[in-house]
């Protein structure tokens, strides 16, 4: 195939940017999906680049791209397709880059996946390697052959890593998690905390499995030490593993279902019947008896980006089941899970292993989850990820009332105004790692706020609707509300000074630096304008959540 005959494929719906008749009839020898900013020593001559351009940023100077560009072309590569997703378009920049190294730079619109590109370019799956000729793939052939078999019984992860590099001498190697979990990893590779996988993640030696998944997600093939496994081997492997993880999506997609379902019976104008509810939990592996606790996470408004980053996030933590799903009556990017005890399995009655406790899902699970916010919003640092989380329900007939709470947490927690933001200061880890996430607090955009950190008046209001904080400040204030009159300007400041004081007239006068009797007769103003009686400990309360809703 040469770069041309893209171009022809109506379904892809690329477009050329900067390419002619010497570019455009290069040979492609094969795929890689890479986003770091020097991918030269993972390339291989003739290879079509796929780039989402995340490495690149509008600030950035033209040097970046020069750089990338110069290692794609040091390399002998045949063209660079570059997403248009990330930045709403190709930047200019890259493409004088492509065009003074020689290189055809071809665009890929929102619509058309990586993995419908590579698809395009090798036409098989990797389900009959067994039947394709060796000399295009690094891999040996018997190599192949084992995969195919490995994948088509449907094996774990760790033997289908430990196969895959076993003519290499089984080198150290890990398949990890956006968030650093480990996933697989061959007998030779010792344990890795969340904190160092995190850091891996990085490495130049860490490949993407799955180009198309969203970054809460992607998983992650990592070598410490490569040696002299070719980086077109690397690749090969990688593409193993995602047939893996797409076998594993069909059945999440299916597990995510059944959790819409429990969601939907939950989420009713009344408490749904106990039966229906009992095999609805059952059905999501989930225990019919409490505790539960119920979140809630708004993020990435397309895909499952906001499904996948909970996901992630839940699955750090340890005794406990839970079901991820969307809810009927949920914005875009909203994605609510239900934690709890799994349902006991033979095995579990066989050998008495604990299935969760109370202890399990309501006290570790704001720590971890709070631990883990600062690597899982780095992910996707430009969408912020946010989260409520509710009180433990005691029985299934409570649900509903928790996720009414776990829905006003996440409404807090997207208002900026909330605590319990990020990383919890000496909080472990579910499973004794405590390490997941980083040292400091996420940016303050990013928030997870349980039902529990709303503890002052200001924390509680925050919950409530923009548009119903605005009309009760605008009804309680009365006339104040106009901002727009510099005398009524005056007498809110007046107010929300006195208030501050305790109602303590002379240490008002003293802040705003006046007379008593002048913070007397602005007093008498405010009272006769909205009403209120500030002698009353009720109205002093209604005029104070009145200036907090503003």
């Amino acid at each position: 195939m040469h770069v041309e005959d893209l171009l022809r494929l109506e379904s892809l719906d690329l477009t050329l940017l900067w390419g002619d008749g010497p570019q455009l009839t290069r040979e492609i020898s094969g795929v890689t999906a890479t986003d770091l900013e020097d991918p030269g020593r993972f390339l291989q001559h003739g290879e079509l680049v796929l780039s989402g351009l995340v490495w690149w940023a509008p600030a950035d100077d033209e040097a970046k791209a020069e750089r990338f560009v110069a290692a794609l072309n040091g390399a002998g590569a045949a063209a660079l397709l570059a997403g248009e997703e990330t930045h709403g378009g190709v930047p200019e920049v890259l493409v004088d880059a492509c065009r003074r190294h020689g290189i055809a730079i071809l665009s890929v619109p929102v619509h058309t996946s990586f993995r419908a590109v590579t698809d395009s370019v090798y036409l098989r799956q990797w389900g009959d390697l067994s039947r394709r000729p060796a000399a295009p793939y690094a891999l040996p052939e018997n190599v192949r052959a084992e995969l195919s078999r490995l994948l088509a019984d449907g094996t774990d992860p760790d033997t289908l890593l430990t196969r895959a590099v076993a003519h290499l001498g089984t080198p150290p190697a890990y398949v990890l998690s956006a968030t650093g979990r480990t996933i697989a990893r061959t007998p030779t590779a010792g344990p890795l905390s969340v904190r160092r996988a995190a850091e891996a993640l990085t490495a130049t030696t860490t490949l993407s499995v799955d180009p198309d998944a969203s970054p809460y997600g992607q998983w992650h093939l990592h070598l410490p030490d490569p040696g002299e496994a070719p980086p077109r081997m690397l690749h090969e492997i990688a593409e193993v593993l995602a047939q893996h993880r797409r076998t594993r999506l069909r059945a999440e997609t299916r597990s995510r279902a059944a959790a819409s379902d429990l969601l939907a019976l939950i989420d009713t104008p009344s408490n749904p019947a106990p039966a229906p509810l009992r095999r609805a939990l059952q059905a999501c592996g989930l225990a019919d008896q409490g505790p539960y606790t119920v979140i809630t996470v708004h993020g990435p408004a397309d895909d499952d980006g906001a499904l996948d980053a909970l996901t992630e996030a839940l699955r750090h933590l340890t005794g406990c089941g839970f079901a991820v799903g969307s809810l009927p009556t949920g914005e875009p990017g909203e994605a609510t899970a239900l934690i709890g005890a799994r349902t006991p399995t033979a095995t579990d009655t066989a050998t008495g292993t604990a299935t969760g406790t109370a202890t399990d899902t309501a006290a570790d699970t704001i720590a971890t989850l709070k631990n883990l916010w600062v690597t899982l919003q780095s992910r996707s640092a430009n969408v912020p990820l946010h989260a409520g989380v509710s009180t433990p329900a005691a029985t299934p007939q409570d649900l509903k009332g928790a996720l009414t709470q776990a829905r006003y947490a996440l409404t807090a927690a997207r208002s900026g105004k909330t605590p319990g933001t990020g990383h919890t200061p000496g909080a472990g880890q579910a499973g004794g790692t405590g390490e997941a996430g980083a040292a400091e607090d996420p940016s303050p955009a990013a928030r997870i706020t349980a039902i529990e950190d709303l503890t002052t008046l200001d924390a509680l209001l925050t919950g409530i609707p923009a548009d119903v904080r605005t009309a009760f400040g605008i009804h309680a204030l009365g006339p104040l509300a106009d901002d727009t009159n510099p005398s009524y300007r005056m007498l809110l400041e007046t107010l929300d000074v006195f208030l501050a004081h305790n109602g303590s007239w002379a240490r008002t006068a003293e802040a705003l630096h006046l007379h008593v009797n002048t913070v007397h007769y602005r007093i008498q103003r405010v009272e006769i304008l909205t009403g209120r009686d500030l002698a009353r400990l009720d109205h002093k309360l209604d005029l104070k959540a009145a200036l907090l809703c503003r």
